[in-house]
């Protein structure tokens, strides 16, 4: 299947080096370029992506703003990874509350650019174990960001085995690997994932993995 690609960033180098180093990927399509985050929704009505890889600053509309948007729209609206420069600033964080569903470095190589659009085209977040617990450090490190009594609160909705399964996403483990853990099969698993998801009025696996970690459920090494 052919992933369709829209890239929104206001450096036009930027937009013409992510063009060149991703066009040669034979299952990625760059269906159409912006500029502004206000661009957004034109250009998502006009090209229908299946990913979004936008800059999460720009002068006018920026990331952060434009991916609200988008996913207050509703269903059908594609998944945004944003670029940025630093590995676990605010705005990312924001971002990701947002419903971004990862976010990849500027300098990141263009093979792991490439893999980051197809994880997240297949559903998964692009943050691996290790940067999950870097953002979770991050958002610990100011609490009134992340208040651990509402965020209980809101975990308290789910049955058992999906707060298990809720932590075991926060831990940053796949599928597969979560399957093994609490013996049940991949597609039990993502039956639990999706209750979570419609549950807390969720877009992502990024979104309850925060959520797990501002409950206080993770200690500084991602378990539970």
């Amino acid at each position: 299947m052919t992933i369709r690609l829209l890239i929104v960033d206001d450096d036009p180098l930027v937009r013409a080096g992510l063009t060149f180093m991703l066009g040669g990927a034979e299952d990625l399509e760059i269906v159409g370029e912006g500029a502004d985050g206000r661009e957004v929704p034109e250009l998502v009505a006009r090209y229908a992506p299946d990913v979004l890889l936008m800059d999460i600053r720009m002068p006018h509309v920026d990331g952060l703003t434009a991916t609200e948007r988008l996913r207050a729209a509703g269903p059908g609206a594609p998944e945004v990874v944003v670029l940025t420069t630093f590995h676990a600033d605010e705005q990312v964080l924001r971002a990701l509350r947002a419903g971004a569903a990862g976010f990849v470095l500027k300098d990141t190589p263009p093979a792991e650019i490439v893999a980051a659009v197809r994880r997240v085209a297949a559903g998964d977040p692009v943050l691996s174990p290790a940067v999950t617990r870097q953002l979770m450090t991050h958002v610990a490190e100011q609490p009134e960001q992340s208040p651990r009594t509402a965020a209980a609160g809101r975990l308290t909705e789910l049955a058992d085995r999906e707060r298990e399964v809720a932590v075991a996403v926060g831990r940053g483990l796949s599928n597969a690997e979560i399957a093994a853990e609490l013996y049940m099969s991949v597609p039990t698993v993502k039956t639990h994932v999706s209750r979570v998801l419609a549950k807390l009025g969720l877009n992502n696996r990024v979104q309850i993995a925060l959520l797990v970690h501002d409950a206080g459920l993770l200690d500084e090494d991602g378990r539970n």
